[in-house]
């Protein structure tokens, strides 16, 4: 799914060329769904979401309104299609990637778009491309670069606690951005010499982008006076941020690499090792993510 949807209503308007859904799949089914055995028995498993039910399902960067078609008891996925948008993006999916249509997931959704949205105006001069017949960007150009559910949901609290708790990432993080970048050329040390040096490549250049967009396109307003603080005496962002911002630099890269020019070939081997990066984060989550806050007061929490 490449383009954005409504951040509205997470539907597309009448005018869209989206597929519908026809009337089998509006009656609904008991929450107990039954399953034959390999010795023929006939088993009901229980399943939280039911055929013809709407939710709410991450995909990639965004949180889209949906309906579940057919659902697979025995292996507890879901076969759902995205409000508003054609039948080739319908897919199967698993029970991480739903969420039930209430108050506290809408503003999940909301808050999970207020993260998308270009913090700076300015930054985003330029990087303007054709677009759809609703006016909506295309991103088909735009390198994808997958965030793992488990990483979104980091963005989607920190987003909460900043801008309805009034809460900040506590400074300096420990471990920094540039101990993270050094920790995963390390975990590639073992690769052969020449993956190793596109590895290097990488976290330099990563180092070198979250220096240039923290300022400019990665921080909420009311950060802005802590960043001015933290950097007083001309420290580098990565020596002081951690992984909450660190991440919010992937949400970001696929528009500034747009603009970077780089050739194809490159821009396939540099998408590869991104995701990779994003696997050795997930799988150190619980070492990077330590989730310490404190008010403008200076009074300290631990999430």
């Amino acid at each position: 799914m490449k383009s954005p949807i409504n951040s509205n209503s997470g539907s597309a308007t009448d005018d869209d060329e989206s597929a519908t859904i026809s009337d089998e799949y509006d009656a609904t089914t008991e929450t107990d769904t039954d399953v034959v055995s390999k010795d023929g028995a006939v088993e009901s498993v229980s399943t939280p979401f039911r055929q013809g039910e709407k939710v709410l399902a991450y995909h990639n960067l965004r949180i889209y309104e949906a309906k579940v078609l057919e659902v697979d008891s025995k292996e507890k996925r879901y076969y759902i299609h995205y409000l508003g948008w054609k039948q080739k993006w319908d897919e199967w999916v698993g029970i991480d990637r739903l969420m039930n249509i209430n108050n506290e997931n809408l503003q999940k959704q909301k808050a999970l778009e207020n993260e998308l949205k270009p913090k700076n105006p300015n930054m985003t001069k330029g990087m303007k491309r054709k677009t759809m017949s609703k006016g909506t960007v295309s991103y088909e150009k735009l390198i994808d670069i997958h965030i793992p559910s488990s990483l979104k949901k980091h963005l989607v609290n920190y987003s909460e606690y900043i801008t309805h708790m009034g809460k900040l990432v506590k400074l300096p993080c420990s471990p920094n951005v540039d101990d993270i970048l050094k920790m995963y050329l390390e975990h590639r040390s073992n690769k052969d010499g020449r993956e190793l040096d596109l590895a290097g490549e990488v976290v330099s250049g990563l180092r070198c982008y979250f220096d240039k967009a923290l300022p400019a396109m990665l921080l909420y307003k009311t950060e802005s006076q802590q960043y001015q603080q933290a950097t007083a005496n001309q420290i580098s962002p990565s020596k002081i941020y951690g992984a909450e911002h660190l991440l919010r630099l992937f949400v970001k890269l696929p528009e500034i690499l747009y603009n970077a020019n780089i050739e194809e070939e490159t821009l396939r081997e540099l998408q590869h090792n991104l995701q990779d990066f994003l696997k050795f984060l997930q799988k150190k989550q619980s070492l990077f993510f330590l989730s310490t806050y404190e008010t403008p007061d200076g009074s300290c929490t631990i999430e």
